[in-house]
């Protein structure tokens, strides 16, 4: 073969080198960046072995057409992966941030090697080394701002309480610091559970005063509800107890509870309630409907108190 047709043939392959180095750069740091939000265990473990098998592709393929700096910088970085690998080990964020600093290593050599810029994915790293508390500061300042905590709302909340439990139990497997971004990635879930519950309320809940008062007038008038729209009124309240749950609405769980064993009953034709005792049920049930607005507001500003206690990112 010709000295021509060797360089040919030796660009052909960097071109094909480059082209998947590009993937396996992107699915080791789309694999980073989940990392650092502390998914559970055993995706931590599956995310890690993905870093660890792209980068040694990278290393291999890079050491079968003699580009040996990015071999090199490659197999170097495994050794920085297993740094954080493990997802009972406390969380380091100089551990990532010299993951993140090798893999700027690679992309560097990359474009030495093959005059193509592989810096479109190393924002990731600047952007996602994680911000970091002490565990033993954060359970103070939650349990500091649990006693400040003066029940604004009848229906109990437990978020702060439940933040605590979690890094009480952290601390007792001996983590030392906790990653922020998990901790905020935790505050959205609740939000998100909230304004489910609330827009539950608000959407269904007008639908059950109307189903009640039209139950009552139709007992009232003997040609009372039908059990098929008793037993879809029943189910409205199971949707309401069980959003109610989801968040521990703790007051709401218990009245939409009673309030679907009074509707079985009733709609079942088991016993026929006393006109003053649908009005009891109407006006505690607007009620509830009230309080659920405060109750979401109150779940914001707690919220936001746990989020200021945390390092900005």
């Amino acid at each position: 073969m010709s000295v021509d047709a060797d360089d040919e043939f030796q660009k052909e392959l960097i071109t094909l080198f480059v082209q998947e180095a590009q993937e396996w750069l992107q699915q080791i740091h789309v694999a980073l960046d989940e990392l650092q939000q502390g998914p559970p265990a055993d995706r931590h473990t599956k995310l890690a072995q993905t870093m660890k098998a792209g980068l040694t592709n990278l290393g291999g393929s890079a050491a079968m057409i003699s580009l040996s700096e990015i071999e090199q910088a490659s197999f170097a970085a495994l050794s920085f992966v297993e740094a954080v690998e493990n997802p009972a080990a406390a969380l380091s964020a100089s551990a990532f941030l010299a993951l993140c600093k090798q893999l700027g290593h690679i992309h560097s050599a990359l474009t030495r090697a093959t005059g193509v810029t592989f810096d479109a994915e190393s924002s990731v790293c600047s952007e996602a080394v994680p911000a970091t508390m002490s565990t033993s500061d954060l359970l103070a300042a939650l349990q500091s701002l649990l006693s400040r905590q003066t029940g604004a709302t009848d229906m109990a909340r437990n978020v702060t309480r439940t933040l605590i439990a979690q890094i009480e139990g952290l601390i007792q497997t001996g983590v030392t610091e906790c990653d922020a971004h998990s901790l905020r990635s935790f505050l959205i879930r609740v939000a998100d559970a909230e304004q489910t519950f609330l827009d539950a309320v608000q959407q269904q809940g007008p639908m059950v005063v109307d189903g009640v008062a039209q139950m009552s007038r139709g007992l009232r008038e003997s040609d009372g509800m039908s059990t098929g729209e008793g037993q879809a009124l029943v189910d409205q309240v199971n949707a309401l107890w069980a959003a109610s749950q989801q968040v521990n609405a703790l007051q709401a769980m218990t009245f939409f509870m009673g309030l679907q064993s009074f509707l079985t009953i009733v709609t079942q034709r088991r016993v026929l309630p006393e006109a003053r005792q649908f009005e009891l049920v109407e006006q505690r049930l607007r009620g509830i409907l009230g309080q659920a607005q405060e109750w979401a507001e109150a779940g914001r500003m707690e919220r936001d108190a746990i989020d200021a206690l945390l390092p900005a990112v």
